[in-house]
């Protein structure tokens, strides 16, 4: 008698046509996209972290929000980031969560954070560009223009 497992089928929906992809020529590009599209009602109140994915000429295939924790913290799990990134074909990533304190300034739970995303990056030639921090009022830190990548 023939075993019986499920089959796995993974699959990436594209709805906007390439042509139209924004492209990301620098932090002040990638922060004005993401707040513009971040609902204004919850980057207040409660901490939410995305992943903004990109093509190899820094074109925007799509954002995804990994999670949305509480007021001072949210958990990422590597594992959903890295299906998230290779299900879409990315060759290139800007992190990205937000202090709804309106402080700035990384924490070293950030740091640590962004260092561990790079090292398990590289195994996949994965190129992590920047992580940056917004605030409720538009204002956003970088880390790659602050060399702290």
């Amino acid at each position: 008698m023939k075993s019986q497992i499920n089959e796995i089928k993974i699959s990436y929906k594209q709805g906007l046509k390439s042509s139209k992809w924004q492209k990301i020529n620098s932090s002040k590009s990638a922060a004005q996209l993401l707040f513009e599209n971040w609902d204004k009602d919850t980057i207040g109140i409660q901490e939410s972290f995305k992943v903004l994915l990109l093509n190899n000429s820094n074109k925007v295939k799509g954002v995804y929000q990994l999670s949305q924790g509480g007021i001072t913290a949210t958990l990422i799990d590597l594992r959903i980031l890295f299906a998230v990134v290779l299900k879409s074909l990315s060759v290139a990533i800007i992190l990205t969560h937000n202090h709804p304190s309106g402080k700035l300034a990384p924490s070293d739970a950030d740091q640590r954070l962004t260092n561990k995303i790079k090292e398990a990056s590289k195994l996949f030639d994965i190129k992590v560009l920047d992580h940056l921090i917004l605030v409720p009022n538009g204002n956003y830190y970088s880390f790659a223009d602050n060399r702290i990548m």
